[in-house]
């Protein structure tokens, strides 16, 4: 099949009166983000169509804008992920931008569970607004995201508005108390509340949603989250001991270290943040003869030194 023009990947070809959708493969969210912002107005134009051409292509690469800063994000799977795409869109598209240091994605998530209430109550002299929520929130394992259960009795608050507090909820868990990181990890059960016949409203609920979730972060005892990558490095064996040091002081852990042929293979897990430019490190240490490769892990909870650093930077 030759010039497939609006096919993507994940998406499935098939016999037209035999239609079948294959389940689409699963993507890794990204780990690294950097900004990047057009030098010249004539730039602006052409670095959109570019990014929405190069993420359309690449589904691990994800393209967005934040409004607080002004600035438009890219984001992908590692450092030199990102530095191919941005060579790619000065070569290809003609595009010349500035690129900023790369930013780590933290997440947040609760330690302890919590019970809270959300109020929203709002009276203007007409029609007022009144929503009230209570909330458990439970932490879960790392990597089983977010849940959300329904455990109203008795209509202490009507079916309508169940959704709009999960709405409220999802808004809260987009940005955390901590340093505005989006939350993962954790369990919200909506156990009880109650309504007002003629004020109530799905907005009401949605920001008394919202407040309950807000309240429940900081009771919860939330802490900062970092992507932590499993490692593979082979180095020749005279400069293992050099390896392993420069590791120890990235806060890696060592798993394995074999030995094969004259090299060795060292396994770590280690934190993104302490691998930025690890490449060129790498290369300094062994005269250009050692490589490595990394892939996302998990999330793993910041030891409190590095995050109070992380939460005066955010």
């Amino acid at each position: 099949v030759v010039g497939l023009k609006a096919t993507f990947t994940g998406e499935t070809v098939c016999e037209e009166k035999s239609p079948v959708v294959l389940e689409p493969p699963k993507f890794p969210d990204p780990v690294i983000a950097v900004s990047v912002e057009p030098i010249t107005k004539g730039d602006q134009e052409r670095l959109d169509e570019s990014l929405r051409k190069l993420s359309d292509e690449d589904p691990t690469f994800r393209v967005r804008f934040d409004e607080e800063t002004g600035q438009t994000i890219i984001a992908g799977m590692g450092e030199l992920h990102l530095e191919i795409l941005v060579d790619r869109m000065k070569r290809e598209f003609g595009v010349q931008a500035r690129i900023g240091r790369p930013r780590v994605s933290h997440r947040e998530t609760v330690t302890r569970p919590a019970r809270v209430e959300g109020r929203f109550i709002r009276q203007t002299g007409g029609r007022g607004q009144f929503g009230h929520v209570w909330l458990e929130l439970t932490p879960v394992p790392r990597g089983e995201g977010f849940s959300f259960d329904d455990k109203i009795v008795g209509g202490a608050i009507p079916r309508e508005f169940i959704s709009a507090v999960r709405n409220g909820v999802r808004d809260a868990l987009d940005n955390g108390v901590l340093g505005h990181y989006p939350v993962v990890d954790v369990k919200v059960a909506l156990v009880d509340g109650s309504f007002h016949p003629v004020d109530s409203s799905e907005m009401a609920f949605r920001a008394a949603g919202s407040i309950a979730m807000k309240e429940g972060l900081r009771q919860g005892k939330s802490v900062l989250l970092e992507p932590i990558m499993n490692m593979e490095i082979v180095t020749p064996e005279e400069f293992l001991g050099e390896v392993l040091g420069d590791l120890g002081g990235k806060r890696a852990r060592i798993q394995t270290v074999e030995a094969e042929a004259g090299t060795q293979t060292i396994h770590a897990t280690t934190p993104l943040s302490e691998l930025f430019g690890y490449a060129t490190t790498l290369r300094s240490m062994s005269q250009g003869r050692a490589g490595f490769s990394m892939e996302f892990g998990s999330h793993e909870e910041v030891p409190s030194s590095v995050a109070e650093q992380l939460l005066v930077k955010a």
